[in-house]
């Protein structure tokens, strides 16, 4: 028999909230729901003064679930408010909480792209920026930790689920000579992941030192926007090699780049270098050049921190549908000009010995 997402929704409903009586479903306190081949996994979300009263739900909730018929695997994680949560179980073992940034078992060095705020491309440039590097004969490794907006699945046309031999490390997934992994392999296309705080620097820590990532040269981390959580944990939990931040031109896009820039120097990480993605639109009709975002920016804010800017990537449409189609343009226009600007940088970073 095979079980389904309203059958354990049902069997949830039958049990009582602690606090407020009301069925545990229509409560509220049901997160992150996922059931697959038999696999199910959910989230209690506890009021951190009553975790006592929740962890006995928990477990008449892991009794009637793992009674259902077709329920091959469980896991289900409390969290509470005011009491860190354990990580959510991405199906690896626990290991030993390090007591500072350490190295990442087989990878030489690792980069962070990093980005002030959404929408300035940072995804579609690590993505390039991974298989620039491996065509240069880098062995590389891409970590999508943007944990809300997991791209680079689609972006490196990888699909499936990885494996785990053992239980306790997992087995990324691999193309364009790029080693990958993503919390959207670990989830439908259409599921929103609804973690805190805690959650996210569990799942980011497994993801980093769980993972088989092999022997690698450079292990670059594609971050989500802002200055919260996943990008704090990463510098405190990971030897970092640098960040690299990315920006469109205008003043508003710098403004966040600035903060981005900020907390990285609070937390001890070089700023290997800055971005300018989206720098100028061509059109392919009349040949007329256009600075769509203004243009310099993100130029002068690299020429006053002293570092390199390390490119100016224009507003292609080719550099759009190549992401979108599952092939970067480093790999399926290799010999264009938009994928001469990313081969660019990840000849400079090899250079400086970055990667």
């Amino acid at each position: 028999m095979t079980i389904g997402r309203d059958d354990v929704l049902a069997a949830l409903n039958t049990l009582a909230d602690p606090i407020s009586g009301a069925p545990l479903v229509e409560a509220g306190v049901i997160k992150a729901l996922t059931v697959e081949d038999g696999t199910v996994r959910f989230v209690i979300e506890a009021t951190g003064s009553h975790a006592d009263a929740y962890a006995k739900v928990k477990d008449e909730a892991e009794a009637k679930i793992g009674a259902l018929p077709g329920v091959k695997k469980l896991s289900v994680v409390m969290t509470a408010h005011s009491a860190p949560a354990a990580p959510p179980d991405l199906g690896l073992g626990r290991r030993s909480e390090p007591a500072g940034p350490e190295k990442v078992p087989g990878v030489d060095r690792i980069i962070a792209i990093a980005s002030g705020k959404g929408g300035v491309g940072k995804s579609t440039i690590s993505a390039n920026l991974a298989c620039a590097l491996a065509a240069e004969g880098r062995r590389v490794g891409l970590l999508d930790a943007d944990v809300y907006g997991p791209s680079q699945p689609r972006m490196l046309g990888v699909s499936g689920r990885p494996s785990s031999p053992d239980g306790k490390t997992i087995l990324p997934m691999r193309n364009y000579g790029v080693t990958m992994m993503s919390i959207g392999l670990m989830t439908n296309d259409d599921q929103a992941v609804v973690w805190r705080g805690p959650m996210l620097m569990g799942a980011l820590q497994q993801m980093l030192t769980q993972v088989q990532w092999g022997a690698l040269d450079v292990l670059i981390v594609d971050l989500p926007p802002g200055t919260g959580d996943v990008q704090m944990t990463l510098a405190q939990k990971a030897q970092l090699d640098g960040a690299i931040i990315v920006s469109t031109p205008q003043d508003v896009a710098l403004l966040d780049a600035r903060k981005g820039i900020d907390m990285f120097n609070q937390l001890g990480t070089s700023i290997i270098g800055m971005i300018e993605n989206m720098s100028t639109h061509i059109c392919s009709q009349c040949g007329h050049e256009e600075h769509t975002f203004g243009h310099g920016g993100v130029a002068g804010e690299a020429a006053k921190l002293g570092v390199p800017l390390l490119a100016e990537i224009p507003l292609h449409l080719d550099i759009r549908t190549a992401a979108d189609g599952g092939a970067p343009i480093v790999v399926s226009k290799p010999d264009s000009a938009q994928a001469a600007a990313f081969r660019e940088v990840a000849q400079k970073l090899v250079a400086a010995g970055h990667a």
